[in-house]
């Protein structure tokens, strides 16, 4: 029996370790589009970018474990090209590996502008770092976590930042309108200069607004999103979703032909805990979680459950942690000092806290319990 997991990143690597820890011997390929060794994404905009932070980035494991311990084949440097559902094979590097089991962790990739750059890999990573060292004026593009992050970044070494948004409220589609708006003042408060409603309409010699000013710019970065990495699974015959071109999957993470299953950013999964509603969430614990249940459903589809996890992301902005958990999706959010509260119907749903560890895991195990909105808010009051 052969286990294939394409994506060589955190969702793919933890599939890799949950395959072996459940007692599956056979054989396991382990796909990836960079020639790197599986590496954490995370610390690329938060540490790494740091005056005298990491002088490299680090692979979770080093190649003799992978292959030695973990008995992985590696197929580096070589991104997935097609999947034959029928023939159950996937071509990559122009080679046909068949596969009895199959985990599609291939995950999303940074949307690109020209005369920007994106943060999404180690290079991207080592060429912002790079830049900071030298002292550059820097302008993000999008006012989301990545690009936060970023801003953190600069205005830690003392430089100049500015951040373009072309929405009034950033991260509306994250945290929603009031979070957002709170979580603006972080940036005023650290001397960030946040424009809000601005288009971009060029980078080039600066970065030219719609209003016909250029910002001057050493740096440039593109915080805009990203897109799942599944161009290879046109006419495949897994479902894609209209808007994004993410895998669909049910909450077991099977994405419909036999022994195809999907697994962190590239993946649309329904939870059960949330009525159904379907997620597909770009953080570190959903990749992580997803990973090791794909590879476990796929080894043994028979015994596949349901997945009812509580969605959880965190990101450090000047100093400050910022942690949420549940979903944005409600019928009322509530803002009570450090503390934004979401409900739907009669149960809490969702909670963001800027510096309150303790308390936003008390609310992540009301979410897990659909406990009432009336003991989120006591807790809270």
């Amino acid at each position: 029996m052969t286990l294939v997991v394409v994506g060589a990143s955190l969702a793919g690597l933890r599939a890799v370790e949950s395959a072996r820890r459940t007692g599956y011997r056979g054989r396991i390929v382990l796909i990836g589009a960079e020639d790197h060794l599986p590496y954490d994404r995370p610390p690329l905009s938060k540490a790494f970018l740091d005056a005298g932070g990491p002088a490299e980035v680090t692979p979770f494991h080093p190649e003799t474990v992978l292959r030695d311990e973990l008995d992985v084949e590696l197929v580096l440097g070589a991104p997935a090209e097609s999947l034959d559902t029928a023939a159950r094979e996937v071509t990559a590097g122009g080679a046909a590996i068949r596969y009895d089991a199959l985990v599609v962790a291939t995950g999303a990739t940074a949307r690109r502008l020209p005369g920007a750059r994106a943060l999404r890999t180690a290079e991207d990573a080592v060429a912002v770092r790079a830049a900071l060292d030298e002292g550059a004026r820097t302008v993000v593009i999008g006012a989301g976590f990545i690009g936060s992050e970023v801003a953190s970044a600069a205005r830690k070494r003392g430089l100049p930042v500015t951040i373009v948004e072309a929405q009034a409220v950033p991260l509306v589609r994250a945290v929603g309108a009031e979070a957002g708006a709170a979580l603006a003042g972080l940036h005023h408060t650290a001397g960030t200069d946040l424009r809000l409603a601005t288009e971009v309409v060029e980078v080039g010699d600066g970065v030219r607004l719609a209003t016909g000013e250029v910002l001057p710019a050493d740096l440039v970065v593109a915080g805009i999103g990203a897109v799942p990495a599944t161009g290879w699974l046109e006419g495949s015959g897994l479902t894609l979703h209209e808007r994004d071109r993410g895998v669909v999957c049910d909450a077991t993470l099977a994405a419909g032909p036999p022994g195809v299953y999907a697994a962190g950013d590239v993946a649309h999964v329904a939870n059960p805990l949330f009525d159904g509603e379907p997620m597909r969430l770009e953080h570190w614990t959903n990749a992580a979680e997803q990973g090791a249940a794909a590879a476990r459903h796929a080894l043994d589809p028979a015994s596949a459950r349901a997945l009812q996890p509580v969605p959880y992301f965190w990101s450090d902005w000047y100093g400050h942690r910022i942690q949420f958990v549940g979903t944005p999706h409600a019928d009322e959010v509530l803002v009570q000092g450090d503390t934004t509260l979401y409900r739907r119907a009669d149960r809490i749903v969702g909670a963001l806290t800027v510096d309150r560890p303790r308390e936003i895991m008390k609310h992540r195990r009301r979410i897990a319990a659909r406990a009432p909105w009336s003991e989120a808010l006591t807790a809270t009051a």
